[in-house]
């Protein structure tokens, strides 16, 4: 993860104050669609579909938000944009308590979608960890805390 989480894709103060807002402000952070409006348009789209499936909030204040398939020719490598809200909002998730870390995941492969899902989601299962993430103070030091608990496993 450290690998494919860069900077400029990590806002440690989401402003959004619904699942919407915050599904589009999360995909102003996709650097490769930044001046792309109908790539993020569509992007935005594909991720509004999934969450009427069945909401990526997976619990324990954790989303994982993603297509419900990779979305081949939208990126040519993985993505993931981390998002932290202090305050949390409501996003539906298992547990019905409130999301305060975003993760937003673009794959061009199906391959890569599943393979980074699951890698994320082994990461947060750890509680110090989800904590640590919590009281960072700078997105390098939130990619610092994924290299250590990488060289944990």
């Amino acid at each position: 993860m450290s690998q494919i989480i860069e900077p400029g894709s990590i806002e440690l103060n989401l402003k959004g104050d619904d699942r919407e807002a915050v599904l589009k402000e999360l995909v102003g952070y996709v650097r490769e669609l930044r001046d792309l409006p109908n790539a993020q348009q569509s992007l935005l789209e594909a991720l509004k579909e999934r969450e009427s499936l069945h909401s990526t909030g997976i619990g324990d204040g954790i989303a994982l938000p993603h297509a419900r398939t990779a979305l081949v020719g939208l990126v040519e490598k993985p993505v993931v944009v981390v998002g932290r809200h202090h305050a949390g909002i409501h996003y539906g998730s298992i547990d019905d308590k409130p999301v305060h870390l975003f993760f937003l995941l673009i794959a061009p492969t199906v391959t890569q979608h599943l393979g980074i899902i699951a890698r994320i989601s082994r990461t947060l299962r750890n509680q110090k960890f989800r904590a640590a993430l919590l009281e960072v103070h700078s997105p390098e030091e939130m990619i610092e805390l994924f290299r250590q608990i990488e060289l944990e496993k």
